[in-house]
C-alpha cells in the first residue's frame, strides 16, 4: 500500500476564479499567458479584456468563442464533449464540435472558407492550460438546453432542476479529474449555508450546487474591488462570509498576490 510520504503532489492545477462583474477575473486569469499557453473558451464574448496584454502574450492564448444564447445552447453540448480530453474539432463560426455545415466529416476537413480549431485538452503540455468563462453562462446554456423547445415563460420543474445538477456534475468531474492545467472563471451567488448562515459562492446551477461547487477545485480564488484596487483571495481564513481555499496552501491576498502564476510556484 502506497504511503503518503513516497506519493508526489500533482503539479497541474484545477482552479476556480469568481467574484461580481468588473472585479479582475478575466485579466487575472488572462496573465497567465505571460509563462502558459492558453486555450480560452469564451462562452461570453468576454475576450475583450485580453487585448490590454502585451501582444506577446496574446500570441499564446488560442481564443475559442462558443456563440451562446438561449435559442441556440450551443455552449454545453462542446463544453461536455471538449472536457472529456479527446481529440476533437471545433468550428469558429458555430463553436460546435464536428459541425456538419462547417466540416466535410466523412474526410474530416473544413469545408471551403470555413475555419476550425482541433482541440486534444488530454495533450497539453505542462506549460499549457485550458480556460472556460464562464460557468454561469454554462449554466445558462445548460438550462436553455434542457428546456429547448419550452415556452419563455416556463417554469423549470423539480426534474429539470436534477437534470440540470446531473449535467454540471458530469462537467465538473472531468475537471476535478483532469490531467491537465484548468481554469474555470464564474460570477458570484450568496447562498445560505448548512449551519443556516449566507456566504458568497461560486456561481454554478442551482444554489445547492453552487454551494458545494468548489470541492471539484484545488484552489478557489474570490476577485473583489477593495479601496479601488483589484484583490484576490485564496486562504480558507480570508473571510468567513467567502467561499475561498487552496489545497496547496497559496494566499494570495499577501505579497504579490496580483498572478495566478503564484499557484504553480514551489
Amino acid at each position: 500500500m502506497p504511503k503518503l510520504s513516497n506519493l508526489v503532489a500533482d503539479k497541474t492545477k484545477r482552479v476556480l476564479v469568481y467574484g461580481p462583474p468588473k472585479s479582475g477575473k478575466t485579466q487575472l486569469v488572462g496573465n497567465l499567458a505571460e509563462k502558459f499557453n492558453l486555450i480560452w473558451f469564451d462562452l461570453e464574448n468576454g475576450h475583450d479584456t485580453l487585448f490590454k496584454l502585451p501582444k506577446e502574450w496574446q500570441e499564446r492564448i488560442e481564443v475559442i468563442a462558443i456563440p451562446d444564447t438561449r435559442g441556440y445552447p450551443m455552449a454545453i453540448e462542446t463544453c461536455l464533449k471538449v472536457i472529456r480530453g479527446e481529440k476533437v474539432t471545433v468550428c469558429v463560426e458555430h463553436g460546435k464540435v464536428n459541425c456538419p455545415q462547417c466540416m466535410d466529416l466523412k474526410n474530416k476537413v473544413a469545408k471551403d472558407g470555413k475555419e476550425v480549431s482541433e482541440v486534444h485538452l488530454n495533450g497539453l503540455s505542462s506549460d499549457s492550460a485550458v480556460v472556460f468563462d464562464s460557468l454561469t453562462q454554462l449554466t445558462n446554456s445548460a438550462i436553455a438546453n434542457i428546456t429547448r423547445n419550452k415556452p419563455d415563460d416556463y417554469k423549470l420543474t423539480y426534474d429539470d432542476w436534477g437534470n440540470l445538477g446531473k449535467v454540471l456534475d458530469t462537467f465538473l468531474s472531468y475537471v476535478q479529474n483532469a490531467p491537465y492545467n484548468v481554469i474555470c472563471i464564474s460570477h458570484e451567488n450568496a447562498v445560505e449555508m448548512v449551519d443556516g448562515k449566507e456566504k458568497i459562492v461560486p456561481t454554478a446551477g442551482t444554489r445547492n450546487f453552487s454551494r458545494n461547487s468548489a470541492k471539484y477545485f484545488g484552489e478557489v480564488i474570490y476577485c473583489e474591488v477593495v479601496n479601488k484596487a483589484h484583490k484576490f483571495a485564496s486562504s480558507t481564513t480570508y473571510k468567513n462570509n467567502v467561499l475561498t481555499g487552496s489545497r496547496a496552501g497559496k494566499v494570495t491576498e499577501e505579497g504579490t498576490g496580483h498572478k495566478l502564476l503564484e499557484l504553480w510556484e514551489e
